[in-house]
């Protein structure tokens, strides 16, 4: 083997590689457990204590090994996954001033209406209707308003006004995006992934692990950002009024503590371990936790100081003149700030025009990220709302001034101009607060009127920071509410069943796999191939953490489906050695043409897997691209296992006269199809009727029984509800039949044990209004509570998948109508597009379309007969047949590997014609099949074997797809030996007989 430096040099540079990315989830795990260990309260102090210091290697926090840990996917952890949509008609609008013309409102109906059935987006349907509409005008009659001055003119062609639009439309999303993202780390989400989806106009996907409130989740997203410009008091104003407070509060005890109304808290997830890190330090200031060798323990002591100074002994006052800040506290304990100056009491004394919010960022004294600062703003206006909003501001961006410092140019339409001028020339040292979502962004001292609407922020900014503010008054300047298009929740706990689950089967398989390779190929072949898949699974996982992936369900099951078809290739390899030994070679050198022999096979079927999961990515969704992902790097690593290092250690051994009696065999395997001679060509005729005959039956069968379709072709909710008692769907379907309206309503049993529904309706599907998610979950309720299915004491406790006992809502799933025909329309064509790219890779492969057009029938067949079953079982069998995304993802795995098989054979024929070119032709078909039968029986086999494991032990969520590529895999096969080989041979047979009359 020639390059054995630079194979050992991969092998070497990966597992350091992986070790290094894998090494962050065990030294998150070692703080976590020793948390746990002190804990709850404790604990959570213990980890936000080490959250931004250097924990790993002096270089890495605990917050940075957290997010470079190997992260867990909702359907693992539990937590909600969320699409939201931008109204891009809705900005169109806008920035049309909202126009009566008749044209525009016409053009608007119907691009909204045609939009519901074309793949074409909305801005180029707007641009057609209206154009038919108002034939002779132009868009910049619409358009040249004062939202777009500066972008477009009443000179601007049609063309300069769609790409104006666009970009519009783009910054709207990307200011949605700044706006979601800050919201996101308002509520204290541990590890979110926000990420704008590609090829998906106005799409952005939000990923929530833990979330236990979705109602509060969902108002959270869906309203538009409110960007505001107030004016402030300076803290000597305030703070002598807070010392009151502080006092009066203290005299009261706790009597007012009980009539306070709590706020929600700056960061409600995150707690802080040392409330000494404030600058001055708040408990030095007050000498609260100074050590005394009296009776009195620290713990009393705490309480006193809290009880002398239930406001100070946890928030620290700005000493001295100043700003708008009026002091500190640490994210831990805003919720106790809050319950002081939200008080009654703080309502007595407190200016009536003050209003006291947050800073959005921990303070920039503070290296520990902890401590956050109180901002006082003044109301000023009679209405309540601040004197200059958001939607006067033209465009923002970061730069740098003069003196090359950061900062931030601002830019305002002309009634803004004016009001802005008049505001700064009235707080002339004083500050004003940039306010996004009851916020502060930021407070620029003013230091001089400023005319023009063109303002310059300036302070002791970074780059970062400029950029986030730019951001920040970005995202105010135009009202582009987002709605939820696609939803999903799970409970924990149904998270910690997949996990259970997914572990159980993936150890099963693994286990499986490495005694099938002992039982065909002995001891030290079969260990060194399960070794090889050791290092694939460990390759697999260090590469997958390294692109901070998370690891999902279906990505377990694409790493178990990765490791099978890594067994392809030591197949591949020692059946070819075996061929080898069988024909006089001795063991190293059959060994190194089995190697070589093999490797166009295993690299061909390896790229078509991947050219599918290519596909699987690019049309694929959330968890379908986690297992798209999973399966690419397990092929691609299995590949370099299995091929390279596999055929380091045997050139090792056997150059040192070691292992050189190798059989590559059992007793057992010697006896399975040693030296077969079946007439397979001879057999196509009646093959052809069979599958035929399938294909007919299985056509019918869907024109008669169609699919059953889930709400991500048809739109809708699905809840998955877990109730005390067995219950049958017949029993639940009359107590929802007009429940939900005319909308539809269907109820199957999940699992075997009789408790488990789910429920599926369209009721206001169509609706933006985020009430209607509560609203259907409280019909819901209503009505299996009614009928003593579910004897929870209130809805909230019903939708709380922690509370099982009474029955409960354990997760939940919409899916909105432009989502659901998206996904219809990638499913159509990524099929269809998996098969052309298969069929060209072939003929660029093989230079014979005879191989092409026998793979790509077969294919087809394929995934007819497996759509098919699904036809005529659904309704049927005990277990849910839904065509979903997930199917549509298993189907394109079952065209991914069955050309495995195709490639193969055909790779083998190649082979022979090569050397026995002369040979009838019928004959050499027969003999490629039979000498490749074993590997195909032995490959489709164990591969059967994994996916077995993941249908009886990967649970629910998973068996439908375990199914199909059951179903995928065993026709597959049959497809390969009776369809793919028996038409290839067809069609050469025929263009030889067009060559040889041409000849005559």
């Amino acid at each position: 083997m020639q390059n054995k430096g630079i194979v050992k040099f991969i092998a070497c540079a990966l597992m350091l590689v992986c070790i290094f990315y894998l090494s962050f989830s065990f030294v998150t795990r070692h703080h976590e457990d020793k948390a746990a260990a002190m804990g709850e309260e404790a604990g959570q102090e213990y980890l936000d204590s080490i959250m931004n210091e250097k924990v790993y290697c002096g270089l890495y926090s605990f917050k940075q090994c957290r997010e470079m840990q190997i992260g867990l996917g909702l359907d693992l952890k539990g937590g909600m996954n969320v699409i939201l949509e931008v109204s891009v008609p809705d900005v169109v609008a806008v920035l049309a001033d909202h126009k009566t013309d008749p044209a525009f409102v016409k053009s608007m109906q119907e691009a909204k209406k045609e939009e519901e059935k074309s793949q074409a987006d909305f801005i180029t349907l707007f641009v057609k209707h209206y154009k038919q509409n108002a034939p002779g005008h132009r868009l910049a009659e619409i358009f040249a308003t004062q939202q777009m001055k500066g972008k477009v003119s009443t000179q601007s062609s049609d063309g300069d006004v769609e790409r104006a639009l666009r970009a519009e439309v783009q910054s709207a999303v990307d200011n949605s995006f700044n706006v979601v993202r800050n919201r996101i780390d308002k509520f204290g989400v541990v590890q979110p992934n926000i990420q704008k989806l590609e090829g998906s106009e106005g799409r952005i996907m939000v990923e929530m692990p833990g979330i236990r409130e979705p109602e509060r989740v969902r108002k959270l997203l869906q309203g538009s950002a409110n960007l505001e410009f107030w004016e402030t008091y300076n803290s000597q104003e305030i703070v002598p009024i807070l010392a009151q407070l502080n006092q009066k509060y203290a005299a009261m005890g706790d009597i007012a503590a009980d009539t306070v109304a709590v706020a929600d808290t700056v960061k409600s997830d995150t707690t802080v371990a040392d409330t000494a890190a404030v600058k001055s330090g708040l408990a030095a200031v007050l000498g609260a936790k100074k050590d005394t060798k009296g009776a009195v323990s620290k713990q009393g002591q705490d309480e006193l100081i809290k009880k002398q100074n239930p406001l100070f002994s946890v928030f620290q006052p700005v000493q001295g003149q100043g700003l708008s800040v009026v002091g500190y506290a640490v994210a831990r304990d805003t919720a106790a700030v809050n319950k002081i100056i939200y008080s009654d009491v703080a309502a007595q004394l407190l200016p009536s025009d003050l209003k006291l919010i947050w800073g959005a960022k921990p303070a920039e004294f503070d290296t520990k990220a902890t401590i956050y600062e109180l901002y006082a703003i003044k109301v000023t206006e009679p209405s309540g709302r601040a004197p200059l909003e958001g939607d006067v501001i033209v465009s923002a961006s970061d730069g740098f001034d003069q003196m090359g410092h950061p900062c931030v140019s601002m830019k305002m339409n002309s009634d803004g101009a004016r009001r802005w001028a008049q505001l700064t020339k009235m707080n002339i040292g004083r500050a004003i607060a940039i306010v996004l979502d009851n916020t502060v962004y930021s407070a620029p001292r003013v230091n001089g009127e400023i005319s023009g609407g063109d303002s310059q922020i300036t302070g002791n900014f970074s780059i970062e920071d400029t950029k986030d503010l730019a951001n920040t008054l970005n995202s105010g300047k135009m009202p582009a509410p987002t709605r939820i298009v696609q939803e999903e929740v799970v409970g924990p706990s149904l998270g910690a069943q997949s996990i259970q689950q997914g572990i159980m089967s993936f150890i099963v398989a693994f286990v499986v796999l490495m005694l099938y390779m002992f039982l065909l190929y002995g001891w030290w072949p079969g260990l060194l191939a399960n070794v090889a898949l050791l290092f694939n699974l460990f390759f697999t996982l260090g590469i997958l953490t390294s692109f901070q992936a998370a690891l999902t369900m279906p990505g377990i099951a694409g790493i178990v489906l990765a490791l099978g078809m890594a067994v392809d290739a030591n197949v591949l390899i020692y059946e070819r050695t075996k061929e080898e030994l069988r024909a006089g070679f001795n063991a190293k050198e059959a060994m190194k043409k089995g190697y070589a022999n093999a490797f166009s096979a295993i690299f061909d079927s390896n790229l078509t897997s991947i050219i599918t999961g290519i596909i699987l990515y690019v049309f694929g969704t959330g968890p379908i691209r986690g297992f798209a992902t999973t399966l690419i790097i397990g092929i691609c690593c299995s590949f370099f296992t299995a091929v390279y290092m596999t055929r380091l250690v045997f050139d090792r051994q056997m150059s040192r006269d070691k292992w050189l009696d190798l059989k590559f065999s059992t007793g057992l395997s010697d006896k399975i199809f040693k030296k077969t001679s079946i007439n397979f060509m001879g057999m196509s005729k009646r093959a052809f009727v069979i599958w035929g005959a399938a294909a007919v039956l299985f056509v019918a069968c869907f024109m008669l029984r169609g699919l059953s379709k889930s709400i991500d072709f048809t739109g809708g909710r699905n809840y998955v509800v877990m109730l005390e008692k067995n219950v049958e769907p017949e029993q639940i379907r009359p107590v929802l039949q007009g429940a939900f309206g005319e909308s539809n309503v269907s109820v199957i049993a999940l699992g075997t044990e009789g408790k488990t529904i789910r429920i599926s309706t369209n009721y206001k599907i169509e609706s933006n209004d985020p009430s209607v998610d509560d609203e259907a979950e409280d019909i819901l309720f209503s009505s299996l509570s009614q009928a003593g299915f579910v004897t929870q004491s209130s809805v909230e406790a019903f939708k709380n998948p922690d509370v099982r006992a009474g029955g409960s809502i354990i997760s939940s799933t919409k899916v909105g109508p432009s989502v659901a025909k998206d996904i219809t329309y990638g499913a159509i064509v990524s099929v269809i597009f998996a098969l052309i790219a298969i069929f060209i890779y072939i003929l660029i492969r093989f230079h014979n379309v005879a191989y092409s057009v026998g793979s790509t029938v077969a294919l087809a067949l394929d995934t007819l007969i497996v759509i098919g079953f699904y036809s005529l079982l659904w309704g049927i069998v005990p277990m849910s047949l839904e065509i979903d995304q997930t199917f549509i993802g298993a189907i394109l795995t079952v065209i991914g590997y069955s050309i495995n098989d195709k490639v193969v054979v055909f790779d083998r024929v190649r082979e022979n014609f090569q050397l026995f070119g002369k040979r009838d032709r019928r004959s050499l078909f027969n003999d490629s099949l039979n000498q490749t039968l074993a590997r195909t029986i032995n490959t489709s086999f164990s591969t059967l074997l994994v996916l077995l494991c993941i249908f009886i032990l990967g649970g629910d969520s998973i068996r439908s797809f375990s199914f199909a590529m059951i179903l995928g895999v065993f026709f597959g096969t049959l497809s390969s030996i009776f369809i793919a080989a028996p038409i290839a041979y067809l069609i050469m047979g025929k263009r030889a007989a067009k060559v040889s009359e041409v000849d005559k």
